[in-house]
């Protein structure tokens, strides 16, 4: 891990994300620690092994302050999502306490937040989070369907233990994830379980997905979204490559299946998507838990 020095950090959208409803999105940090084979960040120009280009963008707190100052002004009040490209709380994070700063710079200029996770540290920052939920300005968009000011939600891509240590080497256990979004459920926030992605024959079947979304339930989850699995790229480094060298590394059956599911598209299938859509949505229904933030 380095230091680097950015010129920007607040990355501002053309329209509202539909799924995330960010306005804007920030990441403290370049790589990921947490190293998911199945990262669509591994499609891009981040190369083979994430941990490698791990790095903490060290002047971030004072860049966003002027970002934000300025976008404060012209009252561009919006979601700002944290991270969309990197986990913001890797084990460096106790120490370097970046994201904790980033955190208290939006509760200066009043901006609301979502935070997407792995990880258990986050608990740290509930006092500042508590803060900046009741300080926040919704957009106009928002205020009458929303009404928080910070949404968290905690990533998923299965809930077998085993299954999770392969495709997702260094992040938490599943439940510890899921006990850390029950935690904060209980301290007052919006939050929700990102199945995303919903991998192929290990967590997409209408059992597993019943398991994952009842589970979601029974820790308070107020919200569940899932999502299909991207593959990027035929190159070493590609999540596809990596994604495929797993299965065949310890899952060779499924190998075939993979290669017939996505062919030469990164997407499976619109019918496998509406398929997943579907199952999930009447999933949501039995278990009364929406299917969405909104």
């Amino acid at each position: 891990m380095k230091p680097i020095s950015v010129s920007s950090m607040l990355n501002k959208h053309k329209k509202p994300d539909p799924w995330f409803l960010d306005y804007y999105s920030v990441n403290p940090y370049s790589g990921c620690y947490f190293n998911c084979l199945y990262c669509y960040i591994r499609g891009s120009k981040y190369g083979n092994n994430l941990t490698q280009y791990f790095s903490y963008k060290q002047n971030a707190p004072e860049i966003l302050e002027k970002q934000l100052a300025r976008q404060a002004k012209k009252k561009e009040y919006g979601i700002i999502l944290i991270s969309s490209a990197t986990d913001p709380y890797p084990p460096a994070e106790k120490e370097l306490k970046l994201t904790r700063q980033i955190l208290k710079v939006i509760l200066k200029y009043r901006f609301p937040v979502h935070i997407m996770t792995k990880s258990t540290l986050i608990l740290r920052d509930i006092d500042i989070l508590k803060q900046i939920e009741i300080h926040a300005i919704l957009p106009k968009e928002l205020k009458t369907k929303l009404k928080k000011g910070v949404i968290i939600s905690f990533s998923f891509s299965t809930l077998d233990k085993k299954i999770s240590q392969i495709f997702e080497p260094l992040a938490p256990p599943p439940k510890q994830r899921l006990e850390t979004l029950q935690k904060c459920h209980r301290a007052g926030f919006l939050t929700g379980a990102n199945f995303i992605p919903i991998l192929p024959f290990f967590s997409d079947s209408s059992e597993k997905l019943e398991r994952m979304i009842k589970t979601a339930k029974k820790y308070q989850a107020d919200f569940v979204l899932v999502g299909a699995l991207t593959l990027f790229g035929n190159k070493p480094g590609t999540n596809r490559f990596l994604f495929y060298k797993t299965l065949r590394k310890h899952f060779p059956k499924f190998l075939p299946k993979y290669k017939k599911l996505f062919r030469v598209f990164s997407c499976p299938p619109k019918e496998y998507q509406q398929s997943l859509e579907k199952i999930s949505k009447k999933l949501c229904q039995k278990y009364k838990i929406k299917c969405g933030i909104l």
